[in-house]
């Protein structure tokens, strides 16, 4: 075991210990085209291994854009986003992605933009949404089910290895009703 140098604790105590300061206001926007390398930068923080590939993002943003919506904090930093995925025929819709980085979560901006995107989505004639998450991940579980998701049957959604070994994933699913 080696020792840390001091001045490295120091240093590290006071950002540690320094006061954090209060975030700004965000805005709640359509994703433009120029934001691809900024929600990549925000994929790959939040979601790291499991990040959107840049290229995928790009084809995503391409089929998409109406229904990407991001979190500006007014300096060219991307702080969240919401991305849903729809079908012409069956009138249905997959949430692809919902992230706010750390430092602003928390804060309800997870569910201003799942309220954003299913209000988008109500407005398109969109009938059924439909999710996966983490079933370890019970904040996002609480916020989802807050919105009025379920379990989609069989098996209260959990589907083992959804994403491959060991990545089990529970299936959530809305339906929307105009004016809900």
């Amino acid at each position: 075991m080696t020792a840390e140098p001091l001045e490295r604790f120091f240093d590290r105590h006071e950002q540690l210990t320094a006061p954090v300061p209060h975030p700004g206001p965000l805005l709640l926007r359509t994703a433009h085209e120029e934001d691809l390398p900024e929600l990549q930068r925000l994929d790959e923080e939040v979601f790291q291994e499991v990040a959107y590939p840049g290229f995928l993002l790009r084809q995503l943003y391409d089929m998409y854009a109406e229904h990407l919506l991001v979190l500006d904090d007014g300096t060219g930093r991307l702080r969240g986003y919401v991305l849903a995925a729809t079908t012409a025929l069956d009138r249905d819709s997959w949430i692809l992605g919902l992230c706010v980085t750390h430092d602003r979560r928390r804060h309800g901006l997870g569910r201003e933009l799942m309220e954003a995107v299913l209000d988008r989505l109500r407005r398109t004639g969109i009938q059924r949404v439909r999710l996966t998450v983490e079933p370890s991940n019970r904040a996002a579980i609480l916020l989802y089910r807050s919105l009025g998701f379920r379990p989609e049957e069989p098996d209260a959604g959990l589907r083992p290895d959804y994403f491959g070994p060991g990545m089990d994933r529970q299936v959530l699913r809305l339906e929307l009703t105009p004016g809900t």
